[in-house]
This record gives structure tokens, C-alpha cells and sequence, in this order.
């Protein structure tokens, strides 16, 4: 439980209430948005690409995996 709370710190930070809930989710949806921008601007370059791509699929799964943990503690599933 230690090493999820440190590779997900906003997830533990935003369970207080439906509100902070909603900021937290906001926050994971905007930062991965922004980050798959840039990404896709820098995947354009042929040779590294291919690397942007994977990157750009981490962080997409980073992002969905840190809105389901938040919802799972804030539902009281995963206990703190």
C-alpha cells in the first residue's frame, strides 16, 4: 500500500469529499490531456515516434489507473 500511495500521491490527497473527488479526477483527466498533446506534436518526428507513442500509452495508463484507485479509496474499497 506504501509504494501505491508514493506512484499515486493525488489519489490519497483527494478523497475528503464528492468535491475534492471531482478536483482530483479534473486533475488526472487535464494532465493527461496536456501530456498527450505534447506528446503527439513531438510523436510527429520519424525516428522517435515510436518511443513519444509508448510514452504517450504509459501516461494515458497512469492517468486511468490513478481516477480508478481514487474512485476505489473514496468509495471506501481500499481502506488508507
Amino acid at each position: 500500500m506504501e509504494l501505491l500511495k508514493k506512484i499515486f500521491p493525488l489519489s490519497w490527497k483527494y478523497t475528503q469529499d464528492i468535491t475534492n473527488l471531482i478536483i482530483g479526477i479534473l486533475i488526472y483527466v487535464v494532465g493527461g490531456a496536456i501530456a498527450g498533446f505534447i506528446i503527439s506534436i513531438l510523436g510527429q518526428i520519424p525516428i522517435i515516434g515510436f518511443i513519444f507513442g509508448l510514452v504517450g500509452a504509459v501516461v494515458g495508463l497512469y492517468a486511468f489507473a490513478g481516477i480508478v484507485l481514487q474512485i476505489l479509496i473514496y468509495t471506501k474499497v481500499i481502506k488508507d
